[in-house]
């Protein structure tokens, strides 16, 4: 089973703005939502654009390349949910956000 990494503190992080950080190897997206965290693959999957600097409105981040819209929480690709990108399970430590990565 993988370890939890930490990405920052829960003051680091504004709602409504992704930020990306490398976890074991990976690009990872983490989105606060009022005081949840989620975190999805930071690379969108049609041209690899970041989605942590994409737009947020709700639960959706736009890709900023070509408008690709996804779930936040699940990953879903909002206009065909049979394509997901990969979310990561994040838990709040005291003040520290960390993420787990895939196995």
């Amino acid at each position: 089973m993988s370890d939890f990494e930490t990405v920052g503190k829960v003051s680091d992080f504004v709602e409504g703005r992704g930020q990306a950080f490398a976890v074991d190897g990976r690009m990872v997206a983490v989105f606060r939502r009022g005081e949840e965290f989620f975190a999805i693959d930071d690379l969108c999957p049609h041209m690899g654009a970041s989605l942590a600097e994409g737009h947020v409105d709700d639960d959706t981040v736009t890709c900023p390349w070509h408008a690709w819209r996804f779930c936040i929480k699940d990953g879903t690709w909002e206009d065909n949910p049979r394509t997901k990108v990969d979310v990561f399970e994040v838990r709040v430590v005291g003040d520290e956000v960390q993420v787990r990565a895939k196995d």
